[in-house]
């Protein structure tokens, strides 16, 4: 049973093929210091994008080790992300990740209908946390693409995140459709959806995991919790993803993890023809590394 975010290197260790990595707009100082951990570990050929003479010196300035490594000079920040979309849709590089530009830049060149990264599968974004008062990594889905899913896209979301987690050897994670109460409630939207989900897994519709829900948050990751409220499932407090009903939801409890439980993260884009490392600004170095791992992965 995996715990902390390190478990995974050995599982990137055993790959037998290093992945090309494009890194858009490479002038960033957190990004290149993942970018470098990650290519002097061998996981990753990582190809720069961006101003050659800005990435140059942040490079010299940390003294990071890039020998070998191809730069590609582009100081248009559009077009840097342009190049490396174009790489991923062309099969040069296994791996896209954000460098310094904003998001909004990124998806707009990702969903290109002409050379873009879409593959008729929903986008959806997991986050992996390493959370010490949890007795294994807890996945939230989807916290960053899709604002408010319905019954359709939260399918291909669990199919996107189950998918992922079986290929890091999650045979058959328990996922908890969360809501703001474990009943179901016609006035409440997340919780209907959450039956149905639930419903689906039951009759093979949604395979290769176990769905529950709704669940709320308490009795989703606490034992003691779904004892107290008499719920019996095989998911309540032994949850391994996390459905949430909505992004304001997701991004609330991403950042609350991080910030008040000191949870480590990472995460990756799933859904595209490549897996795409999309970190918050306000994620750390280590974050940025080991969403890089999580990339390789996928």
């Amino acid at each position: 049973m995996y715990k902390k975010l390190s478990d995974l290197e050995p599982l990137v260790a055993n790959k037998k093929n290093t992945k090309t990595l494009a890194l858009a707009v490479s002038q960033d100082a957190f990004s290149l210091n993942a970018v470098c951990k990650a290519y002097k570990a061998g996981f990753i050929e990582p190809i720069l994008i961006g101003d050659k003479a800005l990435t140059e010196a942040i490079i010299k300035e940390n003294k990071f080790d890039f020998k070998g490594a191809r730069i590609i000079d582009q100081p248009d920040t559009e077009k840097c992300v342009e190049i490396a979309v174009k790489m991923a849709h062309n099969n040069e590089v296994q791996i896209l990740m954000k460098g310094n530009v904003a998001t909004p830049v990124l998806l707009k060149c990702v969903l290109n209908k002409d050379w873009g990264l879409r593959t008729g599968t929903l986008l959806s974004h997991l986050a992996l946390f390493e959370v010490d008062t949890y007795h294994k990594f807890l996945a939230i889905t989807d916290v960053a693409m899709n604002i408010a899913p319905n019954l359709k896209d939260k399918i291909a979301i669990i199919n996107n995140s189950v998918s992922f987690l079986n290929k890091m050897g999650i045979a058959n994670p328990k996922v908890a459709v969360l809501g703001a109460i474990e009943m179901v409630n016609e006035s409440m939207q997340a919780t209907l959806d959450a039956a149905l989900l639930s419903k689906m897994n039951q009759r093979d519709q949604i395979k290769n995991c176990i769905i529950d829900g709704p669940l709320a948050f308490d009795n989703a990751v606490s034992f003691e919790s779904a004892k107290h409220k008499n719920i019996k499932s095989a998911v309540a407090g032994d949850t391994d993803l996390l459905l949430v009903p909505d992004i304001e939801v997701g991004n609330v409890l991403y950042k609350t993890l991080v910030f008040f439980a000191k949870a480590k993260v990472a995460s990756v884009i799933l859904g595209a023809k490549v897996p795409i490392v999309l970190t918050s600004r306000s994620d750390s170095e280590e974050s940025k590394y080991y969403s890089i791992i999580l990339a390789v992965l996928a």
